[in-house]
Parts: C-alpha cells; sequence; structure tokens
C-alpha cells in the first residue's frame, strides 16, 4: 500500500502529510487531536542527508509542541549504501536520528512506528524499532539481512540457513516472523484507524520486545537471559 492510500485511511483526505523526494512529513489530526507523521517513501535508501532530515523534524515536534504523538511511517530498504555517505559518518548520523526519537519518548511524546511497504536493515532500526512499538500492515516486507548474505558474514552453508528458516523466526525474514520475535507488536489489518487509535491508548513506553517474543514463541531465550543479567 503506498503512503497517500495510508494517510487517507489513516486520516481522511483532509491531512497535511507531504513527500517531498523520499521524505515525509507534516500533521494530522486524529479523533480530534494533532499528531506528527515523519516518515520515508519510494524504498529510501537512508543517508546521511535523509537521516538528518527525519532527525530534524524529530527535534521541531519535541520544541514546538510538547507531548504531541510521533507516527513514524516506515518504508526503506536500509541504508545507503555510498561512499559519499560513509565519509560523511553515516552510523553516526543514524545513530542521531535514534538519538533523537529516544529524546522524543523521554520527553513524553507517544511515538508509534508503522511499516507500511519495506523495512530493511540500518534504516529500520534507526526508525520503526526506536518506537513506543512498532506495527506494521500483513503485506509489509520486513528484514535485516538476506540469507545469502547472512550465510557470508556467518560462514554457514546457504543450505543450513535455509532449513533453519523453516522453523526458527531469527534466521527468515517476513512480517510474521518479526511479529513471532516481538519486534512488530501488531498486524494493522482492515481498519487502519483502529490500529491507531488502540497504540495511542497504550502508554506503557516500557520496550515488551523480548517479553513478547517469549509469549509467541518467536525468541524463547532473549527475556530470560536479559532477567539473568540484570539480576547477576
Amino acid at each position: 500500500m503506498d503512503w497517500p492510500a495510508v494517510a487517507t485511511q489513516l486520516f481522511g483526505a483532509g491531512h497535511a502529510i507531504v513527500a517531498d523526494g523520499d521524505f515525509l512529513g507534516g500533521t494530522a489530526m486524529f479523533d480530534g487531536a494533532a499528531i506528527a507523521v515523519v516518515g520515508t517513501t519510494d524504498h529510501a535508501a537512508v543517508g546521511v542527508d535523509l537521516a538528518l532530515r527525519q532527525a530534524r523534524a524529530v527535534l521541531e515536534v519535541v520544541e514546538r509542541f510538547p507531548g504531541r504523538p510521533l507516527l513514524l511511517l516506515v518504508d526503506t530498504q536500509g541504508q545507503k549504501l555510498r561512499r559519499r555517505d560513509e565519509l560523511l559518518g553515516i552510523h553516526r548520523a543514524m545513530a542521531h536520528l535514534g538519538c533523537c526519537l529516544d529524546l522524543a519518548r523521554r520527553h513524553g511524546h507517544p511515538v508509534i512506528g508503522l511499516v507500511y511497504d519495506q523495512a530493511l536493515s540500518g534504516g529500520f532500526i534507526t526508525s520503526g524499532l526506536m518506537a513506543d512499538a512498532c506495527h506494521a500492515l500483513p503485506d509489509a516486507e520486513i528484514r535485516v539481512m538476506r540469507v545469502p548474505a547472512m550465510a557470508r558474514v556467518t560462514k554457514l552453508p546457504e543450505a543450513l540457513l535455509e532449513s533453519l528458516s523453516l522453523t526458527n523466526p531469527v534466521f527468515a525474514p517476513g512480517v510474521a516472523n518479526y511479529v513471532a520475535m516481538g519486534g512488530v507488536r501488531s498486524l494493522w489489518d482492515g481498519d487502519l484507524a483502529a490500529g491507531l487509535r488502540a497504540a495511542l491508548a497504550d502508554r506503557d513506553s516500557a520496550d515488551r520486545r523480548a517479553e513478547e517474543g517469549a509469549q509467541r514463541g518467536g525468541r524463547r531465550l532473549a527475556a530470560d537471559v536479559m532477567r539473568r543479567v540484570l539480576e547477576a
């Protein structure tokens, strides 16, 4: 689903969200209150410029509109693989975006992520995964690394990783596997406004991903390991 269709289903035709290249930004009214929207479109490759532009938009919301909810619309192919961006410090720019989102959360802004199309790699880690909770549309595509790339990094046979992906969500792409692992809290299927309404009503900003992953059987050990480390 493209972003105009998502915005219309969420807010009606009167929203003030606009696209400028790969950047999405603006405001909309939802249940009588304003909500800020920041995001990406067209399978954006997030480089230094786009990361800093999103960060600036988040900081402007924090400065000018205390407590205003922030919706992150995610459609990204990951970080931009260009020498220019590497030389300019893309890792620092993307970390800065993540820090700005964390700042918004710490200042009382509900931050909600919605993967409406594609979410890959670092472009997802420093956006939707930095929200209080990340949600997704059922047809969204989510992955951090393709199996062939995983095989090159881990030095394990691709066939072995393919077989593991059939039974273990950690090795497999797909939105359902990210729900199982707790990385995606819920799927918004059908009534998108109802999904946003429920997300805004859930004011618990604690990181529940490990616990939800254990409950759903996608990450069976993470929550227990974290608990044991904290108790040590």
